[in-house]
C-alpha cells in the first residue's frame, strides 16, 4: 500500500508537470506580458479545504513599490537553499523570463526599470479582492494573517494601530499571531486583542511570572472546512525581548517552545483534528528546522523573514508556503483532506499587481477614511531622490544608507548604525519623498536617535553580536533581523567564521584609518532597545536632512566587503 509521504511526493510531482502551485501557467501569460486579474486569480480549485495567508503586512494600506533583496545569505545547511537565492539564479530555479512580470514582482535586478512597466504593488484593497474571488469559490477558505501587521507607517503609529485594526476586521480573518504588535505595548496590545472579532493565537506566548500559557492568547482553534476538521496553531515571534524592547511588554514571554509545539500538535490530533497548520512567524529557517523535530504538522505558513517563493517547500511531511509582505503577495492553497490524512496539496502564490486587480470599493472606501484626518501631513513633499531607495537583504539598502548619513550629519558624529529591519517600500528615481515615505521606513514606538560615544572594541562587539544573530549556522541562533546598517565606517565579514571572529578590518571612512580598539568615536543610532533612551525621533532627524538636500543622490555603498557567501 502507497504511504501517505509517498502520495506527497507523487502528488507534487505530478502536478508540477503543469505548475503545482498555478505558477508554470502564469509565466507563460507573465512572457506575453498580457495579465489580467482573471490570469492572476485562475486557480482549478482542489480537495476539500482551502487557505489564504497574508503575512508581514507592516500597515500599508496603498500600492506601493517594494523591491526584493539583492542578498539574502543561507548558512550551514541553509547555503544556497530556498529562499537564500536571490536575482538570476531566482529566476533559473523557477523557469522565469528576464524582464517579466514575475520576475519583477520576486527579483531585484533592473527593479526601477519594470517598475515603471508593472506599477506598483499591494494595497489592502486589492487584497480584499483577491480574498473575496478566493472566498467566491471557496466560502468557507481560511484567512490567516501571520503578524506583523499593526506596525509601520504614519497613520499606523498615530492611531496605535486601530487603522490597521479597522481594515484587517473588514476583511474578516479567522485567526493571526504576532510579533511587532507587541511594540505598541502590552496594554494597547491586550485592548486591541480583547476586541478582536477573531482568534489571537500563540502557543508560545507565556505568562513571564508564572511561567504559563498567556490566557488571552490561546494556543489553537479549531475550525469545521470542508468536512474536514482543521486545528490552526499560532507561533509568535520567539525573540521579541532580544530583537525588541522587554520593557514594552514585560508580562509575557516568548521563545520557541518546541516541547509545546508537539505537545499542542498531539494534543489537537487527539481531539480530532485531521489538518493541522501552524500559522508562523519564526521566521523560515527557523521553521525548516520546527518542521524536521516537531511531527504531525501537515502546513506551516511561513511569516518574519518576508520570504516570497511561488512553491512550497518540503521537510518531512511538511509544506512550508512563504508569502512576501507589505501586502504584496497573498497565498491560495488547497488540501485533499481524506480519512483524517492530508493526501494533497496545491499552492498559487498571487502577485497583487495593484493596476490589474481590481479594488475592493468597501475597502478603499475605508482605507480612506483611516487616512483622512492625516492626508496632508502623510502628501507633504520633503524632497526628491535621483537614487533608487530600497531596503531588504543582508547588508545596506540605499534607504539605511540615506538614514545613516542623516544621523551623521543631523546628530554630528563620526559612525551611524541603523537597526537592520526587513520593512519599508521602495522609492523610485525621480520620484518626490514625502512624509509617508520617510515613515514607511521609520515608524516605531521607540524611534529616538540616540548620541553616544563608544569605543573601537565595543562597536566591534555589537557587529560580532548582531552578525552571530543572522549568521549562527543554527537557526534557532539566528535571533534578528539583517545586519545592522553602518555609516561612516567600513569592515570586512567573514560569514563562515564563528562568533568573535568574522568582523575584521573596520575602517573610518572619513580618515580611511583603522578603528583603533581602544579610541573613543561618536556614534549616533536609532531603535535601541533599552528603556530611557534620550534624543529626537528618527523621522524628524531624517526629514530635516533630506529638506537640506533637497535632491537625494547617494553612492553605491562598497564599504563592507563578504567573505564566504
Amino acid at each position: 500500500m502507497i504511504s501517505r509521504r509517498d502520495f506527497l511526493q507523487v502528488s507534487m510531482a505530478a502536478s508540477a508537470l503543469y505548475g503545482a502551485s498555478g505558477f508554470g501557467n502564469w509565466a507563460k501569460l507573465a512572457a506575453q506580458q498580457a495579465l489580467t486579474q482573471d490570469d492572476l486569480l485562475k486557480f482549478d480549485t482542489f480537495g476539500n479545504v482551502s487557505l489564504i495567508h497574508i503575512t508581514d503586512i507592516h500597515a500599508q494600506l496603498k500600492p506601493i513599490y517594494f523591491r526584493e533583496p539583492e542578498i539574502n545569505l543561507g548558512v550551514g545547511a541553509a547555503k544556497g537553499q530556498m529562499p537564500h537565492v536571490t536575482g538570476a539564479d531566482f529566476r533559473r530555479a523557477y523557469g522565469i523570463e528576464d524582464g517579466s512580470p514575475n520576475a519583477y514582482a520576486l527579483t531585484y535586478n533592473d527593479f526601477s526599470a519594470l517598475a515603471q512597466s508593472y506599477g506598483r504593488v499591494g494595497g489592502m484593497d486589492r487584497v480584499a479582492t483577491v480574498v473575496n474571488a478566493i472566498r467566491a469559490e471557496r466560502p468557507d477558505a481560511l484567512l490567516l494573517d501571520g503578524g506583523d501587521t499593526w506596525h509601520g507607517s504614519y497613520t499606523c503609529h498615530h492611531t496605535q494601530g486601530q487603522d490597521v485594526v479597522n481594515v484587517m476586521n473588514a476583511l474578516k480573518p479567522d485567526a493571526m499571531t504576532f510579533h511587532w504588535e507587541f511594540t505598541l505595548g502590552s496594554d494597547r496590545v491586550n485592548e486591541i486583542v480583547e476586541g478582536l472579532p477573531f482568534a489571537a493565537l500563540g502557543q508560545n506566548i507565556f505568562d513571564a511570572e508564572w511561567d504559563e500559557p498567556a490566557e488571552l492568547f490561546k494556543p489553537y482553534k479549531f475550525f469545521e472546512r470542508g468536512g474536514v476538521k482543521v486545528a490552526v496553531i499560532g507561533q509568535a515571534f520567539p525573540y521579541m525581548p532580544i530583537a525588541n524592547p522587554g520593557w514594552m511588554f514585560p508580562e509575557y514571554s516568548f521563545g520557541i517552545r518546541d516541547e509545546n509545539m508537539q505537545a499542542m500538535v498531539d494534543e489537537v490530533r487527539a481531539a480530532g483534528a485531521e489538518l493541522v497548520v501552524v500559522l508562523s512567524h519564526n521566521g523560515f529557517d527557523v521553521d525548516k528546522k520546527m518542521a524536521g523535530k516537531v511531527t504531525g504538522i501537515d502546513v506551516i505558513l511561513s511569516g518574519h523573514t518576508h520570504d516570497a517563493l511561488p512553491e512550497p517547500v518540503q521537510v518531512e511531511q511538511t509544506f512550508i508556503i512563504a508569502s512576501g509582505s507589505n501586502s504584496k503577495f497573498v497565498s491560495r492553497v488547497d488540501l485533499d483532506v481524506r480519512d483524517g490524512k492530508m493526501m494533497g496539496i496545491r499552492h498559487k502564490l498571487i502577485p497583487i499587481f495593484a493596476d490589474v486587480i481590481a479594488p475592493d470599493a468597501t475597502i478603499t472606501q475605508l482605507i480612506d477614511e483611516q487616512r483622512a484626518p492625516y492626508q496632508a501631513e502623510l502628501e507633504e513633499v520633503i524632497g526628491t531622490t535621483d537614487t533608487l531607495l530600497y531596503r531588504r537583504g543582508n547588508f545596506n539598502g540605499s534607504w539605511d544608507d540615506l538614514i545613516c548619513d542623516a544621523l551623521i550629519n543631523e546628530r554630528e558624529a563620526d559612525i551611524a548604525m541603523s537597526p537592520g529591519v526587513r520593512w519599508g517600500p521602495s522609492i523610485l528615481p525621480g520620484q518626490e519623498i514625502t512624509r509617508e515615505d520617510i515613515w514607511n521606513v521609520t515608524s516605531m514606538s521607540y524611534g529616538q536617535a540616540y548620541r553616544t560615544e563608544m569605543t573601537g572594541e565595543f562597536i566591534h562587539t555589537i557587529l560580532e553580536d548582531v552578525a552571530d544573530n543572522l549568521f549562527n549556522p543554527d537557526p534557532y541562533y539566528q535571533q534578528g533581523g539583517d545586519m545592522v546598517r553602518i555609516g561612516g565606517m567600513g569592515y570586512r565579514i567573514d560569514i563562515t567564521k564563528p562568533q568573535g571572529y568574522r568582523i575584521t578590518e573596520m575602517t573610518l571612512l572619513k580618515t580611511g584609518e583603522a578603528i583603533d580598539p581602544a579610541k573613543t568615536y561618536v556614534v549616533a543610532g536609532w531603535a535601541s532597545v533599552n528603556e530611557g533612551t534620550e534624543g529626537p525621533q528618527i523621522w524628524d532627524v531624517v526629514e530635516s536632512h533630506i529638506k537640506k538636500q533637497g535632491t537625494i543622490t547617494l553612492d553605491p555603498n562598497n564599504s563592507v566587503t563578504v567573505v564566504g557567501a
